[in-house]
């Protein structure tokens, strides 16, 4: 009887203690060697860096030039706030722990971290979807194009994506958090990446929080690439309409932009998160998590000023009137 009366308590308290975990710690880039620590820090540092500048400088050239005032750049500009906040939510810590050898965090700030990744992942997500319905009312119904793409319905358009990215980020932040957590609480990623923190959880729901987790993920953002790949049917269709090639070139281009950030953005998801799972190193797939985290950020404003022709005279533009109106 005392031995049972044992076992029961040995059990509540091994359960209380998998309950109250109050920190994880991010192994992340720990196991590099120090002189390669170095040089990702300041590469990292310098593309964030230019995330931040490039996209503040796309949405800064959109607020100056009425020209820009339309709903494919007011989207586009959403679209940097989303790439900003993203950024700022990730790679701050993850070069921060770069130099620290103390890189423990919060059980709340950890929380924190994936509601924001999520929120802002998913709203990147939404708002590329309307993009591309923006491209496909414009080439496919110009003549409803003003009717159909109010100034109204836009902002409505963006403040359902930004609403739908916190709702996603908020049922899957708390569903993954009230689960317990035991055994380890190291997490081998530079961030509180949901499927590198379920492996550390346990008990009978775990399996299926996971499931639903993948199932919530995939459904979510292969929806919002089935979207893009139905307007873009809709839209190629239409351009071959186009009895001349320099009409269906113009056209055309103006999708370049948005068609390149979409690939690029599913691509390197899909190389994270559907890549085999064999005997990958830890340092390999750290490697590789930081193409979605920091490349496509960093990518993303240089391919929008770059393609985006409109978009490059304006900012050209903006550099002209500064310098001249500093005496070069």
């Amino acid at each position: 009887m005392k031995e049972g009366e044992k076992v029961r308590n040995a059990a509540s308290s091994s359960s209380q203690n998998y309950s109250t975990v109050s920190e994880f710690i991010l192994i992340g880039f720990s196991n590099f060697p120090q002189h390669f620590l170095l040089t990702f820090f300041l590469l990292f540092l310098l593309m964030y860096l230019f995330t931040l500048l490039g996209n503040l400088l796309i949405m800064g050239t959109i607020w100056r030039e009425h020209s820009l005032h339309t709903p494919m750049y007011l989207f586009l500009c959403a679209l940097s706030i989303s790439e900003i906040l993203f950024t700022v939510a990730v790679t701050p810590r993850m070069l921060a722990d770069m130099l620290s050898t103390h890189r423990s965090i919060t059980f709340v700030a950890c929380a924190s971290q994936m509601f924001f990744s999520f929120t802002f992942g998913f709203t990147h997500s939404f708002l590329l979807m309307i993009m591309g319905y923006d491209r496909y009312v414009a080439i496919c119904h110009p003549l409803r194009y003003n009717v159909l793409m109010s100034t109204r319905d836009c902002a409505r358009l963006v403040s359902w994506c930004w609403a739908g990215g916190s709702v996603m980020g908020m049922i899957l932040t708390l569903i993954v958090f009230h689960l317990t957590f035991c055994g380890s609480n190291e997490i081998h990623h530079y961030g509180c990446h949901v499927f590198a923190l379920l492996k550390l959880a346990c008990g009978k729901g775990t399996a299926a929080v996971t499931t639903g987790v993948i199932l919530v993920c995939v459904t979510a953002l292969m929806g919002c690439l089935f979207f893009i790949i139905l307007s873009y049917v809709f839209i190629v269709a239409a351009i071959l309409r186009i009895p001349s090639t320099e009409g269906q070139h113009k056209t055309f281009s103006t999708c370049v932009s948005h068609l390149t950030i979409v690939v690029m953005h599913y691509g390197f998801a899909s190389i994270i998160y559907l890549k085999p799972r064999g005997p990958h190193s830890m340092d390999s797939n750290t490697l590789l998590a930081t193409t979605y985290t920091v490349f496509t950020p960093f990518l993303s404003p240089i391919i929008f000023s770059l393609r985006n022709k409109e978009l490059k005279n304006a900012i050209q533009r903006s550099f002209r009137r500064k310098f001249s109106s500093l005496g070069f």
